[in-house]
């Protein structure tokens, strides 16, 4: 029997509040669960391809392929595979970021990366896919596309203040594109529990009524050693197994199945 993938987005409209970092590391300790793992790399910037120390050469194929002609040839030759058996990528690629005026006009263009990643049920456990900072052509790609949406949130005032629009975009795409849309969980990042800022924006999150419903017990504490693996191109889970960065995401990984085995 095929698998059946759980395709998840991670989003948020904010930048720098660890997209990146828990696609590659959360994706990383799915692996070294034994689960095989795509990582989508959604983003023109490209840094979940470099976090899996994949460089994109001339003649590569890359999700900017995919959108532009779906169905011209199997997204699987498009991904890459990195020195961790069973953690795949589609890299990204620079030209992804005119990938909005030159589909500008086209019919169905919000459904370009479903469409081209049908051929791919089956072949793997979970499908994490990086998402610009942003609500562009690419994010509602992403959200057409996924079953689910992991929201990491920095502990600070700003990013918590963002949520609201999130919350309402991923409301909208539920209505008008994709009613199967759900949010599977709002994962605090950079806690410092020794800053009373870290402390009160979690302890809002822990009491709002909307986002209590959903949110992880998991936090991802603010850990250099995630920055360091980054530098380096290696997951932090396989970087440093002890820090606090591979232990915590490692955790988030384990509760996001328990969850979901739960439900």
């Amino acid at each position: 029997m095929a698998k059946k993938p759980r395709v998840i987005a991670i989003a948020n409209e904010k930048g720098g509040v660890g997209k990146t970092a828990t696609v590659v590391n959360l994706g990383a300790a799915f692996c070294k669960m034994g689960k095989s793992v795509l990582l989508v790399d959604m983003d023109p910037q490209f840094n979940t391809t470099k976090g899996v120390g994949v460089v994109v050469s001339e003649d590569m194929l890359s999700i900017y392929d995919l959108m532009k002609s779906p169905g011209a040839f199997p997204a699987a030759d498009a991904v890459a595979h990195t020195r961790w058996e069973g953690l795949d990528l589609l890299p990204s690629h620079i030209d992804l970021a005119g990938i909005e005026v030159e589909l500008s006009g086209v019919a169905g263009r919000e459904n370009r990366l479903k469409e081209a990643m049908a051929s791919l049920n089956g072949t793997y456990d979970y499908i994490l896919m990086d998402t610009p900072p942003s609500l562009s052509l690419l994010t509602v790609n992403v959200f057409a596309c996924a079953a689910e949406v992991m929201v990491p949130c920095q502990t600070h005032p700003y990013a918590y203040d963002a949520l609201e629009d999130l919350f309402d975009t991923i409301s909208i795409i539920q209505e008008g594109i994709n009613q199967n849309l759900a949010v599977s969980g709002i994962v605090p990042t950079f806690f410092d529990s020794r800053t009373r800022v870290s402390r009160n924006v979690l302890e809002q999150l822990q009491n709002h009524p909307t986002y209590k419903g959903v949110l992880f017990d998991t936090v991802i504490r603010s850990n250099t050693t995630i920055a360091e693996s980054a530098a380096v191109s290696r997951p932090v889970v396989f970087y440093r197994t002890t820090s606090f960065g591979a232990l915590d995401y490692m955790a988030l990984a384990e509760e996001f199945v328990k969850k979901k085995q739960k439900g």
